[in-house]
């Protein structure tokens, strides 16, 4: 190899070296925008991951939808402890002070026009509480159901047959028959919802990247 080759092949390594070890550029969220949470470690976290699952890139139990309001940056989601609400963002991306993997997808430009009636939705279903059951309900949401709801006007999002059986084995993952034996219920397999792992694989969604 010739001098001058080598010295040309060393410089590309290194300039390669540099551009993979550089940061991804600061995300500019705007209104509208979807934000995917990773599971915790939560057993109900790690379950709804575990059966809803739909590619080997995401692994997302949680959603909520960004608002740019008049004091900020907010979230507004469906959580267990607070039922449908608003928080800030900083607390939606650290859930009980955990740092968790959070990222986040934007609506593809023919779709955009749906944000501000979904926004105005989210609003009204403010302070309901947890539908722990997962089951759809008018009185109760859970995350997905209500980032869900909040677009049905125009039908951003579908509903699919719900599955709690792990993909591996296709029988009934152990927490979700723990869960619902103890709730009193019979297992909602087949019946409709939404996830946040099939909702992060939508087409009418682009990734934007991560925020934690």
């Amino acid at each position: 190899m010739s001098y001058k080759l080598s010295i040309a092949v060393i410089f590309l390594s290194f300039a390669g070296l540099f551009a993979c070890t550089q940061p991804e550029p600061k995300i500019q969220l705007q209104s509208g925008d979807i934000l995917f949470r990773g599971a915790t470690s939560g057993k109900i976290s790690e379950a709804i991951d575990k059966v809803t699952q739909t590619s080997g890139e995401t692994h997302f139990s949680h959603v909520g939808l960004v608002e740019n309001s008049d004091t900020g940056m907010v979230v507004l989601h469906a959580s267990p402890d607070g039922g449908t609400c608003v928080v800030s963002l900083d607390e939606f991306l650290h859930p009980e002070g955990d740092s968790v993997m959070v990222v986040a997808y934007r609506l593809k430009a023919e779709w955009q026009k749906a944000i501000p009636a979904a926004l105005t939705k989210a609003k009204q279903l403010k302070g309901k509480p947890y539908n722990f059951s997962y089951i759809l309900s008018d009185t109760a949401h859970y995350c997905s159901e209500f980032v869900y709801l909040a677009f049905a006007a125009d039908s951003v999002f579908v509903l699919e047959p719900m599955t709690f059986k792990d993909p591996k084995t296709n029988e009934f993952f152990p927490t979700w028959m723990e869960y619902y034996q103890k709730m009193g219920l019979e297992i909602p397999e087949g019946q409709p919802g939404c996830n946040p792992n099939g909702m992060a694989a939508s087409y009418k969604l682009e990734r934007i990247g991560k925020i934690n």
